[in-house]
């Protein structure tokens, strides 16, 4: 039972309220995005068994890959389990769980951001110094590039953490939203929220700023380099390589934007909720799809793996 307060008694429990106002579709949603969470662990499950199998895949490239789709995984098991419970009954949440879920996935989304960022200025280096990349990119550089990436989004989201849980919640206890975000969470709080507002504001713009900066630069000296490139099908090539990363960049990107730094630009909740299944599924979703839809190097890879899995089974009945 969730305890709801009255006065200033200080509540134990939020109730996520989800998609509440499209209740008779409830039962079709859970099996949508049943489906489409086995389908995120499936394919980046997947992608990770290709890169760890195959001795060609222990690439910069790929080992950063790998670690993307690691992080997917973690941060939409942080949401995906809690909004399907809201489809099937009322989803409650303790209010340190609700932190604790605020921060895993936060640390997550914002460990992501920089990670894009590397794999950006990876892309970089591989194009415009191809000759010095087995140098600069080498296994201590990328072990240490990846380091980075994981423990800012955990730093900067610890002190949002820190900030959040001086704060006092007595009521009501309803999050309009499927999982703990922090605007919702903010109008709930009987004390004064204006420092952690104003501080996650200005971590929100330099976590997204920073690394979204060192993509475009990284881009623009991309598409300065590969322009020198006399012929044709050298240039598709470079270009191919960068398309992929592209395309989820704009994806997870566009939709942190508009709902962490322009947040007036979207003007229902239904909406909000909307652009934030879009990058707490859509991009996890898709991501598999767009890096190895034409990368024929994890085409063969998953080929291999399957086909010695294959042959060891046929081995083992023959026996």
């Amino acid at each position: 039972m969730e305890t709801v307060s009255l006065g200033n008694q200080t509540i134990t429990e939020f109730v996520l309220l989800g998609f509440h106002d499209i209740a008779e579709l409830h039962h079709l949603f859970f099996i949508v995005f049943t489906l489409v969470y086995t389908s995120i662990i499936t394919g980046n499950v997947l992608i990770i068994v290709a890169v760890v199998s195959s001795q060609r895949l222990h690439t910069p490239m790929y080992f950063f890959l790998a670690n993307l789709s690691f992080l997917e995984i973690l941060y939409t098991s942080t949401v995906v389990p809690k909004m399907l419970e809201g489809f099937l009954q009322e989803a409650a949440i303790s209010v340190a769980g609700c932190l604790l879920q605020f921060f895993i996935f936060g640390s997550l989304a914002t460990a992501e951001c920089f990670l894009l960022a590397v794999m950006a200025y990876d892309r970089y280096l591989a194009i415009c110094y191809p000759l010095r990349y087995p140098l600069l990119m080498a296994p201590r550089w990328c072990l240490g590039l990846m380091l980075i990436a994981w423990l800012s989004g955990f730093m900067v989201d610890g002190l949002v953490l820190a900030l959040m849980a001086q704060l006092r919640f007595c009521g009501p206890n309803h999050i309009d939203q499927f999982y703990c975000d922090f605007t919702p969470l903010m109008s709930l709080a009987c004390s004064d929220p204006s420092i952690a507002q104003r501080t996650t504001f200005i971590l929100s713009v330099v976590c997204l700023a920073i690394p979204f900066g060192l993509i475009l630069i990284s881009y623009a000296w991309i598409v300065v380099a590969v322009l020198r490139v006399p012929s044709g099908a050298s240039r598709w090539k470079a270009f191919s390589t960068c398309s992929s990363h592209l395309a989820v960049v704009s994806t997870f990107y566009g939709t942190l934007m508009v709902l962490y730094i322009a947040p007036s630009a979207v003007h229902s909740q239904l909406l909000s909720k909307v652009f934030a299944l879009l990058y707490t599924v859509g991009t996890p979703l898709f991501n598999p799809v767009i890096y190895t839809l034409r990368n024929k190097e994890v085409h063969q890879a998953l080929r291999r793996l399957l086909y010695r899995k294959q042959t060891r089974t046929i081995e083992e009945g023959w026996w």
